[in-house]
């Protein structure tokens, strides 16, 4: 299926004003497509993946060898690598997103006037919702999933490092809408990966209605830089685990393992870790046998209690890794833990670990991110572990929508106005 799919673009790119325009006519009909519908898709999308998985795995390779043999950093490949279970995890994910409800024509709020006019505030889809991402070929499929149930058409440009892989994908999802009996434009990404390509997707005014990047700090200046048409920004993490002086250690330990090591290519992975000054000669010990292998660079206070922590430069503070390597910095109290978090924090994820209910208290008050999570690790602030289904990203600005973004967050509302032929006096 790959193949076949590839041979329609060798040699040509199809212009990019054209391919919104298909997906903003796909739009319409999504806008209006009931949820078996939309649900039968998803499945369909779901066993074809699986069927097809040989095919995809056969696509992604050559991106994977492409990039190995460019030196593309050992995190950045294992985002672009799949294998059956990922295959078999983004199939799934298409049918947990089935099984939610369907967020289209919810009614969510609804009054009389004095009047007698009736209002309903109604939800609806946003219509074309574009994607820059990259690396990532699994976002081809949430992105679809998300985007084809909240009943928008996804518009989507990946990096050049993995179009392959998502040439691949998007050929098995679009097979699955025609049976589904719906429009294949439903999903449409862009085959062009020449930079000034990615400029001219985020200006097409005229088609795309929200724009999402998932990326990288150049990519998101790229959009800050050149984009023309509404976006949401799945911002960068530089996310912090704070060991109050009132945590339980062995706690502490466990989470800020997880929180840093389990997958370091997230956003949502921990690179700063913030120890109150009482426990900090128990503490950083302990954590740097635990985190063996990650690189570990602190201020003087840190150095000089566990001499195997590097200086750090003062920009580390600020670093999202994305690699193992994390800033240490001990602080005196719980005001200086917040200070030092919100000079530092990117407004993604933010942790504390405490058994001080007012300490974790004024963490989750004060500390101004997406998500402030106490006594957990920031690997789950996640549209799956929210319960959302697999999230289009996770926002970290505070318009439209701010933290992962699910099914809701992919739709706005309009006001239905109810009368009996009423004129405004």
């Amino acid at each position: 299926m790959w193949a076949r799919y590839a041979e329609t673009v060798t040699g040509r790119t199809t212009p990019i004003p054209e391919l919104a325009a298909r997906a903003k006519i796909a739009s319409r009909a999504l806008a209006v497509a009931s949820t078996e519908c939309k649900d039968a898709a998803l499945h369909a999308g779901a066993d074809l993946l699986m069927a097809n998985a040989e095919s995809v795995l056969e696509a992604n390779a050559v991106d994977v060898a492409a990039a190995v043999s460019a030196g593309m950093a050992a995190p950045l490949v294992d985002r672009l690598r799949l294998d059956h279970s990922r295959i078999e995890a983004m199939a799934n994910g298409l049918r947990k997103v089935a099984s939610l409800a369907d967020p289209v024509s919810r009614i969510s709020d609804g009054w009389v006037r004095p009047n007698g006019l009736r209002i309903e505030r109604v939800h609806v889809p946003l219509g074309v919702v574009a994607i820059i991402y990259e690396s990532r070929p699994n976002v081809t499929s949430d992105a679809f999933g998300l985007c084809l149930k909240s009943g928008n058409a996804a518009f989507l440009r990946g990096s050049s490092s993995a179009i392959n892989s998502n040439l691949a994908v998007s050929a098995v999802l679009r097979e699955a809408l025609t049976k589904a009996g719906l429009p294949a434009d439903a999903l449409v990404v862009v085959d062009d990966t020449r930079r000034e390509a990615a400029v001219e997707f985020m200006q097409q005014n005229d088609y795309i209605d929200c724009l999402i990047p998932r990326g990288g700090p150049s990519l998101i200046q790229s959009i800050l830089d050149n984009a023309t048409v509404p976006y949401v920004v799945d911002g960068a993490g530089n996310c912090h685990v704070y060991v109050d002086a009132a945590a339980d250690l062995d706690m502490a330990i466990e989470i800020l393992v997880n929180a840093k090591t389990q997958r370091t290519g997230v956003c949502n992975a921990a690179e700063s870790l913030v120890v109150h000054r009482e426990i900090a000669p128990e503490f950083l010990p302990r954590m740097v046998v635990a985190l063996e292998g990650v690189e570990l660079v602190g201020d003087e206070e840190s150095c000089r209690v566990s001499p195997s922590i590097a200086a750090a430069a003062p920009a580390d503070f600020e670093t999202e890794y994305l690699d193992m390597k994390m800033s240490v910095k001990v602080v005196d109290d719980l005001d200086e833990a917040i200070a030092h978090v919100s000079e530092t924090s990117t407004g993604h994820s933010e942790a504390i670990v405490t058994n001080d209910v007012r300490a974790a208290d004024r963490f989750a008050r004060e500390v101004d991110a997406a998500a402030v999570l106490v006594n957990a690790s920031t690997r789950f602030v996640d549209g799956e572990e929210f319960g959302f289904g697999a999230e289009i990203g996770i926002s970290t600005q505070k318009l439209h929508a701010r933290g992962p973004m699910g099914l809701e967050q992919l739709t706005t509302c309009k006001y239905v106005v109810r009368g009996e032929g009423h004129v405004r006096p």
